[in-house]
């Protein structure tokens, strides 16, 4: 079975949004499935009993279902993205509503464990009457062979040019793909391969797919779109940015400064280095730092929010729609196969 099968309003390539909590919201990923790629919510953390998030999935895809219009029975065409380093509550409280909803995909990221995967996976399989496609964010080999092992639908393989949350340490796509293909190609395996991190168009999803990958994940680039609901503060840094290399870091600090610092210590996150950072490296403390974050935040400014950002910030040059991302994006592909079958 191929990605298009699975998910047949999909187009080639294949193109997916990263499930970013808090930036991809139903709007975001609804429009990503509308324009035939394929829509990630993301879920959050929370998989309490009394968790507003949990509340807030419920509500997102209800109204997916209506913006998509699509009756109750019907699959819902797009999936949803948990952090999972605190999986405590995710058995009882959160696959019931999304065996409920129909979702086509549930995308497993940052656990505590790589092996931590295994239960939630197996929950979800006794499920009997739900064709749901089950995704694992990986950084490492190591976690993609575990993942294989626990008999997972996708590979999410994340390089370390991704914007946000991923692995300390890990290598970019170039060099991570290949070893992951090979690896799932030794197993024998019908795993899918995603590429994730550093990709913003055509010419990084041609890479992706010539490294083996059999479509990909966009983050940042999706961040900077007209229907993601981050401020615009935030989308103009990004756009404002280049030299990503220079110009973002990968850090724990940039939780510390805004009191997030809760993931694993295997986990970090690469953002635009912003005031908090540049006040850290002049040796301000970090009472400070989250002083002088919580003020501005309390004033209604975002100079001091975390802006995560993958290190291809230098080839995003405005905010357009979801459906241009897409669009673009898969004509870049053609036009730059076809030159290169024409040279070869």
């Amino acid at each position: 079975m191929t990605l298009s099968e699975w998910f047949p309003h999909t187009t080639i390539p294949f193109i997916a949004n990263a499930p970013m909590f808090g930036f991809a919201d139903v709007n975001l990923a609804t429009a990503v499935t509308k324009a035939h790629g394929f829509g990630f919510i993301g879920g959050g953390f929370d998989f309490r009993t009394e968790s507003t998030q949990l509340a807030n999935l419920k509500t997102q895809l209800a109204e997916a279902r209506s913006i998509l219009d699509l009756a109750e029975n019907e699959t819902l065409p797009l999936g949803v993205g948990f952090i999972t380093f605190q999986s405590e509550g995710f058995v009882e409280n959160v696959i019931p509503i999304l065996w409920e909803n129909r979702v086509a995909a549930v995308w497993l990221s940052f656990p505590k464990d790589d092996e931590d995967h295994e239960v939630l996976i197996r929950a979800i399989r006794r499920y009997r009457d739900w064709d749901v496609k089950l995704f694992v964010q990986v950084g490492t080999v190591r976690a993609a062979e575990t993942a294989v092992g626990q008999g997972v639908d996708g590979l999410v393989v994340q390089g370390t040019d991704a914007g946000g949350h991923q692995w300390a340490r890990g290598a970019g796509l170039i060099s991570l793909v290949p070893e992951v293909r090979d690896l799932v190609n030794a197993r024998n395996a019908t795993t899918v391969v995603l590429a994730a991190g550093g990709i913003v168009d055509g010419r990084g999803c041609v890479a992706a797919l010539g490294l083996g990958a059999d479509g990909i994940v966009m983050g940042t680039r999706f961040l900077v779109t007209s229907e993601c609901p981050a401020p615009s503060a935030m989308k103009q840094t990004i756009v404002a940015s280049s030299d990503g290399g220079v110009s973002t870091i990968k850090s724990v600090r940039h939780d510390v400064f805004q009191s997030t610092d809760v993931f694993p210590r295997q986990y970090d996150g690469r953002a635009v280095i912003g005031v908090s950072y540049e006040d850290s490296q002049e040796g301000i403390s970090d009472e400070e730092v989250i002083r002088r974050y919580n003020e501005a935040r309390k004033a209604g400014e975002d100079d001091r929010r975390t802006v995560w950002a993958g290190a291809s910030v230098g080839s995003i040059k405005e905010v357009v729609s979801v459906g241009d991302v897409i669009q673009t994006t898969q004509q870049e592909v053609r036009m730059i196969l076809e030159r290169m079958k024409g040279e070869l």
